[in-house]
This record gives C-alpha cells, sequence and structure tokens, in this order.
C-alpha cells in the first residue's frame, strides 16, 4: 500500500541524517508549517538535499517517488535541473542552483498520522498519511523557462501537454462554446490561489462545463483531469478521480486564446480545481497545481480519525 510505502521511504531517510538535519527536517504533526507552503525561492522549513549525504539525496527522492506517477517524477526532475538554467541566465546572481530544494517531515511515520513535504521553487508536494490512507495535495509544478528552444524547436518543455491539452479543448469547441470558455481577454500575474493554505472558499466560477460539451470535447477535458490526477500513484489517481462528479467541471481559459500572449487556465468543481498560468517572462514560466477545497493537508482524513477517536 502507499501509505507503507511512504512510511517505509521516510524511516529509511531519516536514518540518514545528522543530528542538526533531523532538528531541521522534523516536527511535530501539529506545526503550524505544515499547511505553510509557497512555490517562489525563499526560505522554507526542513533541510536542503544539497548539505544531504548520497544516500540521504537518494532517499529523498524515493520518497517523492512513492507520491508520483513515472512521469510526474520526470517532470519533477527536470523542473529542479532548470533552476541551473535559470540560474546562468540570470548570470548567477542568485545563486540558484538544483539542490535547493527541502523535505520536512511532519510527525513520525510510525504515528497514525504522518505528514511530509517536498519543496522548493517550482515544486511543492504535501502528502498527508493516516493510518493506511493518502491526502495527497497540493501538487505545485512550474517551470522557468517553461520552452528551452534550438532554431526555433523546443529541446526542453516539462509541461509541455498541460498547454498542448488546453489548446486542443479550445480548439475543439465551437464559436459560441468558446465564447464561453474564455472569460477573460487578459490572464492574471500568477495562479489566483497563489499558496493559499485553503481554497475552500473560492467559487467555483464562470467557464463552459463538461456536462455541456460535445463528446470530442468532452473527453478532451477529461482528458486534461487526467494529466493532473495522474501525476499521482495510479492508486491515488484512481481514488482521487472516485471523488469527481466529471460532467460538473468547469473549463475557463483567460488571455488571447492566439500562441505567444500569456494565458490561463483552471479546471473547477467543488470538488477540484486545478489552475495553470503562462504569463511570466514573455510568456515562458509556467505555474501549475492541483487542490482540492476543503481536503487540502489530509483534512478530510484527519476530521474522520478524530470522529472515530471521539
Amino acid at each position: 500500500m502507499i501509505a507503507d510505502e511512504m512510511r517505509e521511504a521516510a524511516r529509511r531517510l531519516l536514518k540518514t541524517f545528522t543530528g542538526e538535519q533531523g532538528a531541521e527536517a522534523c516536527h511535530p504533526f501539529d506545526h503550524d508549517d505544515r499547511r505553510r507552503w509557497d512555490y517562489r525561492p525563499r526560505p522554507r522549513p526542513g533541510t536542503s538535499i544539497a548539505g544531504l549525504s548520497l544516500a540521504g539525496r537518494k532517499n529523498v527522492h524515493r520518497l517523492l517517488a512513492t507520491a508520483m506517477s513515472t512521469h510526474a517524477f520526470a517532470q519533477v526532475t527536470g523542473i529542479m535541473g532548470l533552476e541551473e538554467v535559470l540560474d546562468r541566465a540570470e548570470s548567477y546572481r542568485r545563486g540558484r542552483h538544483s539542490g535547493d530544494y527541502w523535505i520536512a517531515l511532519f510527525g513520525s511515520p510510525d504515528a497514525e498520522a504522518f505528514a511530509w513535504r517536498f519543496e522548493g521553487h517550482h515544486v511543492s508536494v504535501t502528502m498527508s498519511v493516516v493510518g493506511e490512507k493518502v491526502s495527497p495535495t497540493p501538487v505545485f509544478l512550474g517551470a522557468d523557462p517553461a520552452i528551452t528552444f534550438y532554431r526555433g524547436t523546443p529541446v526542453v518543455r516539462p509541461l509541455a501537454l498541460e498547454e498542448e491539452l488546453a489548446r486542443r479543448l479550445l480548439a475543439e469547441l465551437p464559436a459560441a462554446q468558446l465564447g464561453r470558455a474564455v472569460v477573460s481577454s487578459r490572464a492574471p500575474d500568477d495562479i489566483r490561489t497563489s499558496n493559499a493554505r485553503d481554497v475552500t472558499g473560492v467559487e467555483v466560477g464562470p467557464g463552459i462545463r463538461a456536462a455541456d460539451l460535445a463528446r470530442g470535447a468532452a473527453s478532451l477535458l477529461g482528458e486534461l483531469v487526467d494529466l493532473y490526477l495522474d501525476r499521482l500513484p495510479p492508486a491515488l489517481a484512481a481514488a482521487e478521480r472516485a471523488k469527481l462528479s466529471p460532467g460538473e467541471v468547469r473549463f475557463a481559459w483567460e488571455g488571447p486564446v492566439e500562441r505567444g500572449g500569456g494565458h490561463y487556465y483552471r479546471l473547477q468543481s467543488r470538488e477540484l480545481l486545478v489552475e495553470y498560468d503562462n504569463t511570466q517572462n514573455d510568456a515562458n514560466h509556467v505555474h501549475t497545481v492541483l487542490r482540492r477545497p476543503g481536503d487540502d493537508f489530509g483534512a478530510a482524513l484527519l476530521a474522520a480519525h478524530k470522529t472515530l477517536e471521539h
């Protein structure tokens, strides 16, 4: 079971920490930082993988791999490598590096409730484990540069499908439905929910419902939802998919539909919030996030656990 795999991977990791690293990485489960996450380059709780031994760094990756499908794990490692590319583009003035990623553990892997987070610039993965169940959000992936070119041909583009599937959906919509899907001619500067701890109060906004689409467009919208859920291992993705009402998911696009301009979209229902934004760095800087309104950071699992305890 995935919960058991995570617990065992965390135990293995703990054995490689020095005393100082353990003090930096390990926090009580009810620590305020458990729900404080960020995808921007700034100080964060935990210990940096740059200071770990080779075994320690490898065990961090093994823990991360328990939470991600193969292709999403590849996306994360590619995004981490882009920190070196970005540092070069900035003439090394900010000292970015691919080791500037941090692991934090909340509670003991032997306890009933346990959580961990792997995080750095453009990556934030939080997993909450309660008993034998795993609550797998928020999951944020970004990329800067979003595309690296050679003579006009993309060479590295870790989040390509996240844009291309959405554009295929736009192209499938007839004019009347395209007018409902495109809700603004201007995209926001970033994902609207930023690094909010709770997105429960985010109202389901305008856009077009999957249930109102023709079969081809509805299928593409389903594929786009799957793309984000399938960042998770198959068992976790299937469990999350089962919670959705597929026909109620709304797709909303902001910005020009033509390529080259800053653009944004979201997928939203009562059970799901996905945001994608590509506006910064001349629309070559992508942010994406998978959230579950009211159920991030293991909220539902923890509520159920407390009810059983009482």
